[in-house]
């Protein structure tokens, strides 16, 4: 942990790549600038849902709840965000797991888009599961892509993500309810 401008920064795991540590007020500016590009929103929250100062500061700022709020840093530049969080027993029996299980969810995106493609999400998604199971104790992490989003499935997949179960009209997208993947990494 640092102290930065007055503010406590936690960084929550590193290496010689990439850094994600706890998200800062300064934070801000980036998400703005990242959640009012259509090409990121085209995959993360719809382009009929840009983001402004304000509205940044309502869904990411407001700490009422155990997700755990971050950004991803490669070679030094702030490229992206995630949030991860336990799953909570509702979730766990509405998906099918027991409630004694250890699960983390994740969300995730990288809001540079000259740094898609080169498999920094790959070697990102990666070290996150490293964390989770073996920092934070997680039997399982769940994901719930949408089923048209390839690029991010195959990621996911790629990093030892399975597929469970078709998620019909999961979540609202662009004015539409799209189905989702639930995926799922288990403990080795």
């Amino acid at each position: 942990m640092v102290e930065i401008g007055g503010g406590l920064v936690v960084f929550i795991f590193q290496n010689e790549l990439l850094k994600v540590r706890t998200l800062r007020d300064s934070d801000k500016h980036n998400l703005v600038k990242w959640l009012s590009n259509p090409i990121v929103l085209e995959y993360y929250e719809g382009r009929d849902n840009p983001h402004d100062l304000d509205k940044v500061m309502e869904n990411f700022y407001v700490q009422d709840d155990a997700e755990s709020r971050c950004i991803i840093e490669y070679e030094g530049q702030e490229i992206g965000y995630v949030q991860f969080y336990e799953v909570e027993n509702q979730t766990k029996i509405e998906y099918g797991y027991d409630e004694n299980e250890v699960i983390y969810g994740t969300d995730q995106f990288i809001g540079e888009s000259t740094y898609w493609n080169r498999g920094i999400g790959k070697l990102f998604v990666a070290a996150m599961i490293e964390y989770l199971i073996n920092i934070m104790g997680a039997h399982k992490i769940i994901m719930d892509p949408q089923t048209w989003n390839e690029r991010a499935i195959r990621c996911y997949e790629s990093c030892g993500f399975q597929k469970i179960k078709l998620l019909p009209k999961h979540e609202i997208h662009e004015g539409e309810a799209r189905d989702c993947w639930l995926i799922e990494y288990r403990k080795k």
